[in-house]
């Protein structure tokens, strides 16, 4: 028999907030399609930009997808949960990460319509996972061979990714410099090519046009000669790469050193100044002409090293050092004794220049450089900032597809090939999964429908036309809205960032719909807390 009397049992404190079952999937559900809508008006050559100012009235201006979704300070845990799409995307590929994040939301949408038909969120999921699987099939099965030979691909990828951004206006000298530069830095081995993109530093200046920016082959130090009497040009450079300081050691210990008679002081100074001078003559010994050094050259050694004709810098970046032995074939030396010719890096040149209202070092002209610079120019901050993030997602799109050695065109062609492959495998299906698989085929025509939208067009006739096309890479032009042979008019996208946008988004989709309980601890407990009226930054989002 129940006793009415006994008191509700409390294994929670009394101010955790709590969310169940219908109630937490269409909140986690909302939260992730407002991420996505924050988004979706930035994709493609008709894409809108976002102004983001932060707590100290920095303003962003820019329309990649991981530098909005980083600015706007997201709180939703389910949110956040779609950053990491973008975050993932970014660090697989360096670019992609508002088509993962487009995908994602639209998943979602689509499996809230199946969940209000009484469909369970497992079903959904496990319907999603053998969709996601047939679309890395379908892409492979797709996917056109590219070698680091095919320059002219590569520079249609390179532009593809800069379309739309703030790079647009000088694409085509840009992307020459980025197939120089992955070019440069990429190495050949048993399981294909291999590219390390750090290998490639992108540096930005303020005062000049886009077309005015160019490819060190080399390195390029935002620091100045540390002694005017020093030369500013030194060819056929010898270059001693330095992680130890060029100064007088201070003792591990304290200690005094008392002394009763002025010569006593001067055979102290003399000594100092031997020991600089040994320095130096070490160095000029060895044939080096160039000294980089990662810690303080002593004012006495500027002195002396200025007297030699050797031209030096200090206080370098230890990544710069890393960057600067690969580019000249030096090695890094700590210890000055334990130093012979044999460290030595090479240049064909080195120089000081002013570019804007800095001096910079330029190290170029190497033999065989493994490292390179790409100096990319703007007329202001923001302008240049923009052209940097477009130029680095041409870089991780040219890596990406050289690892991998397939891409795809673009302009939503993969993706309307996708829905229809998708179909024809919902059908070969049987049970409720077979409505999610139908679900996740109607997702992927969210990309053209939205470079659609973003161009002013009809996404209905834009899709209508593009179901209607028979060849193979048949896109939208967002310019005409007319259907298009993307890849016979240079627009080609990495593979990779198909497949991993793909992956991402499906596998966030089944995480958020598997969750039916979310419980946020009380504000001492140190969990994340769910602002009142949805998330930060999203109106209308409850």
């Amino acid at each position: 028999m129940t006793n009415s009397n006994v008191q509700p049992i409390f294994i929670l404190p009394e101010d955790t907030q709590r969310t169940t079952g219908k109630d937490a999937q269409r909140n986690n559900i909302a939260a992730a399609k407002a991420v996505a809508q924050a988004v979706k008006t930035t994709l493609g050559p008709k894409g809108m930009d976002k102004m983001l100012v932060d707590s100290m009235n920095d303003v962003t201006i820019t329309n990649d997808g991981v530098t909005i979704l980083n600015e706007m300070s997201i709180e939703h845990p389910a949110a956040k949960m779609i950053v990491e799409v973008a975050k993932t995307q970014e660090d697989a590929v360096g670019d992609g990460t508002t088509t993962a994040v487009v995908l994602a939301g639209e998943l979602l949408k689509k499996a809230e319509d199946l969940l209000d038909q009484e469909i369970h969120p497992a079903v959904l999921a496990k319907g999603y996972r053998l969709a996601e699987v047939e679309a890395q099939k379908l892409l492979q099965e797709m996917g056109e061979p590219v070698t680091v030979n095919d320059d002219t691909i590569l520079k249609n990828i390179a532009i593809t990714a800069m379309t739309g951004k703030g790079a647009e206006a000088n694409k085509e000298k840009l992307a020459e410099l980025i197939v120089r530069a992955v070019k440069g830095v990429a190495r050949s081995e048993e399981n294909g090519i291999k590219i390390d993109i750090e290998n490639i530093k992108v540096e930005k200046r303020v005062g000049e046009s886009a077309d005015k920016s160019s490819l060190v082959e080399g390195i390029l130090l935002d620091k100045e000669r540390v002694h005017p009497s020093m030369p500013s040009k030194v060819k056929e450079a010898k270059i001693i790469l330095l992680d130890c300081a060029l100064e007088i050691k201070n003792t591990e210990i304290d200690a005094k050193i008392q002394i009763t008679d002025p010569a006593q002081l001067q055979a102290f100074l003399d000594s100092e100044e031997k020991t600089l001078k040994d320095m130096v003559s070490k160095i000029k010994e060895s044939g080096a002409n160039v000294v980089v050094c990662q810690k303080g050259i002593d004012d006495l050694v500027q002195h002396f090293l200025a007297k030699e004709n050797i031209f030096a810098v200090r206080r370098v970046k230890k990544s710069d050092m890393e960057a600067l032995a690969k580019a000249t074939g030096g090695k890094v030396v700590s210890n000055l004794k334990d130093f012979n010719s044999g460290d030595l890096g090479e240049a064909g040149l080195v120089r000081e220049e002013k570019i804007g209202d800095e001096e910079m070092v330029f190290i170029e002209k190497c033999k065989n450089p493994k490292a390179m610079t790409l100096l990319v120019r703007g007329g202001t901050e923001h302008v240049v900032e923009e052209i940097k993030r477009a130029v680095s997602d041409g870089i991780g799109d040219l890596a990406a597809t050289l690892r991998e050695g397939k891409a795809v065109g673009g302009a939503g062609a993969p993706e309307m090939k996708l829905a229809v492959g998708l179909r024809d495998f919902a059908n070969t299906l049987k049970g409720r999964e077979q409505l999610a698989v139908q679900a996740f085929a109607e997702a992927m025509e969210v990309i053209p429908r939205t470079l659609a939208e973003n161009a002013g067009l009809d996404p209905i006739d834009a899709l209508t036309k593009l179901k209607a096309g028979t060849a193979k890479w048949c896109g939208i032009n967002v310019f005409t809205g007319e259907e298009i042979n993307s890849w016979e008019n240079g627009i080609i996208e990495p593979l990779k960032i198909k497949t991993q946008a793909i992956s991402s988004a499906a596998e966030v989709a089944e995480m958020i719909l598997r969750i039916d309980d979310v419980i946020l601890s009380s504000q001492g407990g140190g969990a994340p807390q769910m602002p009142p009226g949805g998330m930060g930054g999203m109106p209308g989002m409850m």
